[in-house]
């Protein structure tokens, strides 16, 4: 045992003397080409990049363990010409450096750093301008992904990418980045047991986040505002979404958030404002919503076909144009212990709990859905009437689709 220690004990020991530094700059160093730095360097090496302009594109990192830090200042520009960083290589760090000027293509997806086959790397305060992609990480795993700033001036999706786009991979960190003006703002493709937290997502052209085919993800803390589309979340399952703002997502096909094939998630502790419809929900089964927030959307929550078994607990509904547009049959889902503002029961025995159900889908929900152009007549005296009506006799809607236990006043957490 005590020669096996021995041995490990010499190869970290020889690992750190022979691992050094190399310093890269305009004038004066070791090296003035970043690529030229990385083909002169050995696994364990950091490569240190002063503060100055380097024009330089397509740089290849393959089969090496370098950790490339930049002084504050040191800004590559590839010119249009290709890649920022290829890399393929596991202990990869890429920290402190602008990265701008990416090339746009309809073949290829250049990205400011290219990750193929990476392990155990680290992606941190780098700034992207005029990104095509900004991260392209593709069968990776066990990285970080914090504190970067990308942007880009696509004008359209064909010409546009993704800001941090992940493809077959697992265990990635994605947290603290500001992401805006790209295609989709957080892309992930098969990708499995990964944290994404505190990014903010702002003007991207479709999605601030989408995903498909990922499981087991956190999603928490994050700010998605005035996308294109919003957030789609697409045939994944066992996903939990916390503290999350959905906000000021517009148009005839937006919403806060999309939920397609989903589940066994919960939601919970999000906050839908202004959206045209704050959850779109079609093939969901098993999900929890509790302790959400929908404030002042178009639809609340519109539900589609095939969703079983849902939960909608303790949420308030404040001040939208419709709470709830359902399609089809209850299904087993529940709606119990929500606050909802248009509610005008009473609690006589002052439990906190309506005493009087309520029916939170509106005739007037069901005619918008079946001729949209019905929606001019929102605010007239004689669609309070026919949802009066509904209320007391409900054909239309679904008889019951009951909130029993209505909350009378707000629910806090």
């Amino acid at each position: 045992m005590k020669i096996y220690f021995s041995i490990i004990i010499f190869i970290i020991s020889t690992w750190l003397v022979s691992a050094g530094t190399l310093t890269i700059c305009e004038s004066g160093c070791d090296f003035k080409s970043i690529q030229k730095a990385i083909d002169q360097s050995k696994s364990g090496d950091t490569l240190y990049i002063k503060s100055g302009f380097y024009k330089e594109s397509n740089i290849v990192i393959y089969k090496k363990s370098l950790h490339i830090i930049g002084e504050e200042g040191a800004v590559i520009d590839t010119q249009y010409k290709g890649y920022g960083f290829s890399v393929e290589a596991t202990d990869i760090v890429i920290k402190n450096l602008k990265i701008k000027n990416i090339k746009v293509s309809y073949t290829k997806e250049y990205a400011a750093i290219l990750l193929f086959k990476s392990y155990d790397f680290v992606i941190e305060n780098i700034t992207v301008e005029n990104a095509f992609f900004g991260f392209l990480i593709q069968k990776s795993k066990d990285g970080k992904v914090h504190n970067n700033t990308i942007s880009g001036e696509g004008s359209a999706e064909a010409d546009s990418g993704n800001a941090i786009h992940l493809w077959h991979c697992e265990n990635v960190t994605i947290t603290n980045n500001d992401v805006r003006r790209m295609r989709d703002g957080i892309y992930l493709e098969f990708g499995s047991n990964s944290y994404i937290s505190n990014n903010y997502s702002t003007e991207n052209l479709r999605y601030g986040l989408h995903f498909m085919f990922s499981n087991d993800n956190i999603y928490e803390n994050n700010v998605f505002e005035a996308n294109g589309a919003g957030v789609a979340v697409m045939f994944s399952k066992k996903i939990k979404m916390y503290n999350n703002v959905f906000k000021k997502n517009w148009g005839t096909a937006s919403y806060g958030i999309l939920l397609k094939e989903i589940n066994d998630a919960e939601l919970k502790h999000n906050r839908f404002e202004n959206n045209t419809i704050g959850i779109n929900a079609d093939g969901t089964n098993r999900i929890t919503y509790t302790e959400n927030t929908f404030e002042n959307n178009g639809y609340a929550i519109k539900v589609h076909g095939a969703c079983y078994d849902n939960i909608y607990s303790r949420n308030n509904f404040l001040y939208n144009s419709f709470d709830l547009s359902y399609a089809g049959n209850l299904n087993s889902n529940e709606f119990e212990n929500n606050y909802w503002s248009n509610y005008t029961g009473y609690d006589l025995d002052k439990d906190g709990i309506g005493d009087v159900p309520y029916r939170p889908v509106k005739l007037f929900s069901y005619l918008v859905n079946r001729t949209p152009e019905s929606i001019v007549l929102l605010r007239s005296l004689f669609i309070d009437i026919i949802d009066f009506s509904e209320k007391v006799s409900p054909v239309f809607t679904p008889e019951n689709l009951i909130d029993n236990k209505p909350l009378m006043t707000k629910a806090t957490w």
